[in-house]
């Protein structure tokens, strides 16, 4: 297959890129920095509507988008919707005008667990309605822009992505840095669950998902045993053989961060993988413990 990748630089694209090329796939990648040499890829192109249609292409990943972190003005919060709503809009608006022997049969589009909000002890799964708050806002919205390429066809597959663990970058590195300088502890009370998976698993489900077209619709890319704050803080600990004895105070975080910190440091989301389980995909990592261990490695 020829498989698309939107944002390909990033951790995510990059080993699902990786995954894919070692099963014999042609990776295209588009990047907002197409000089920059992107491992797997037989190409890489801007993320603009020319590009886009110079190629044809079975399966389009779009992982694109700028990052959560950052305090949420008014302006930011217009640049994280631009980046992911309205790109996810342009990019769908172009693939209609291609020639539809061209056009992707599948699209998967990066969204978020921050789809349902908080929800405290609810056990989530992908038939869940939205949640309240920005992000979810966001997600929905994100995730009705991609459903419009169903009308050209197209198979559509939402990834509602949780905490991706990895060594090279995204939570953990950052984790391991404040429990290896001892300042390492829960966030609040440490009672919000947190849906984590590794990224292993992350890129795995993401291309079976592209091989498999008995999958569409929301996807829960979450392990299956999601854990709370509390639970990830202290298992991370024993693996660093470190204290956790620091805690971060919900007020202060709410003081630093603004509505940063409810909706994505405090909130609540024990999503599970339902659609991932029923359609047949196998965890590599389904412990927190010997995925923690992994990384630490």
């Amino acid at each position: 297959m020829k498989i698309g990748i939107t944002g390909a630089s990033g951790l995510i694209g990059q080993k699902v890129a990786a995954l894919a090329s070692d099963r014999g796939h042609e990776i295209i990648g588009y990047s907002r920095n197409p000089d920059k040499t992107i491992p797997h890829t037989s190409k890489v192109l801007p993320i603009t509507e020319d590009t886009l249609a110079e190629t044809p292409l079975d399966a389009l990943v779009h992982l694109a988008g700028e990052s959560l972190l950052g305090i949420w003005t008014d302006i930011k919060r217009k640049s994280i919707w631009k980046s992911r709503v309205d790109l996810t809009q342009s990019i769908v608006k172009s693939i209609s005008g291609w020639n539809p022997e061209n056009r992707p049969k599948a699209f998967l589009c990066a969204s978020g667990v921050g789809f349902y909000g908080n929800r405290d002890e609810d056990t989530l799964t992908e038939s869940e309605p939205v949640g309240k708050g920005f992000l979810a806002s966001l997600c929905e919205a994100w995730e009705d822009a991609a459903e419009e390429a169903t009308e050209f066809g197209a198979r559509v597959v939402q990834l509602r992505t949780g905490v991706v663990l990895s060594e090279r970058g995204g939570a953990f590195p950052l984790m391991r840095l404040a429990f290896s300088c001892f300042v390492g502890g829960r966030i609040g009370d440490g009672t919000q669950w947190m849906p984590w998976i590794h990224l292993d698993d992350e890129a795995s489900l993401i291309l079976h998902a592209i091989e498999n077209d008995q999958v569409s619709g929301p996807i829960n890319l979450s392990a299956p045993t999601p854990v709370t704050n509390a639970t990830l803080t202290t298992t991370l600990a024993k693996t660093l053989h470190r204290p956790a004895l620091f805690p971060a105070p919900a007020p202060l975080l709410r003081v630093a961060l603004g509505s940063l910190a409810d909706e994505v440091f405090l909130t609540s989301q024990r999503a599970i993988p339902r659609k991932a389980q029923e359609f047949g995909y196998t965890f590599k990592f389904t412990d927190l413990a010997t995925a923690l261990k992994h990384l630490a490695s």
